[in-house]
């Protein structure tokens, strides 16, 4: 079953459920994959990778939030914040752990012949193919940084 499908399933599971923190979730997912789909006179396709950088995007921001609520002190808030970007969670890959991705990193590294930081941008950019939804963006930046100093 195609990703899309699939939230549009866990999202009538949730209605029925009642469940108001996985219905919040599908269906913020579900509206990114709208806006995407009538973007630019609504002809794009969408595929199963667009909806998983979606997905991330969504997860970043509902932590990012919970932060925010954190410093503010709104607890509840953030718990609700949290709570959602768990349930899109569930839609991507297991996230590899610091040390799996800087394993990747130093292979790429010796891969590209990179020998400083002026290389960091051909190291990042054959890092976020290579690791792409297995790890975010600043995961990746800060352990290309740290191994090419």
């Amino acid at each position: 079953m195609a990703l899309e499908q699939q939230i549009q399933e866990d999202i009538k599971v949730a209605m029925k459920a009642k469940d108001s923190v996985a219905l919040a979730a599908t269906r913020a997912i579900k509206g990114e994959i709208l806006i995407f789909k009538t973007a630019e006179n609504g002809s794009k396709e969408v595929t199963d990778g667009d909806i998983m950088k979606m997905i991330q995007k969504l997860v970043k921001q509902r932590k990012e939030a919970a932060e925010q609520f954190v410093a503010g002190g709104r607890q509840d808030l953030a718990e609700n914040e949290l709570a959602e970007a768990a349930v899109m969670e569930r839609y991507l890959p297991k996230q590899l752990s610091e040390d799996e991705v800087e394993e990747k990193v130093k292979a790429i590294i010796a891969e590209v012949g990179a020998t400083s930081i002026k290389d960091m941008g051909k190291v990042m950019g054959a890092a976020n193919k290579a690791l792409a939804g297995l790890s975010d963006g600043r995961t990746i930046s800060t352990i290309v940084k740290r191994l090419l100093a």
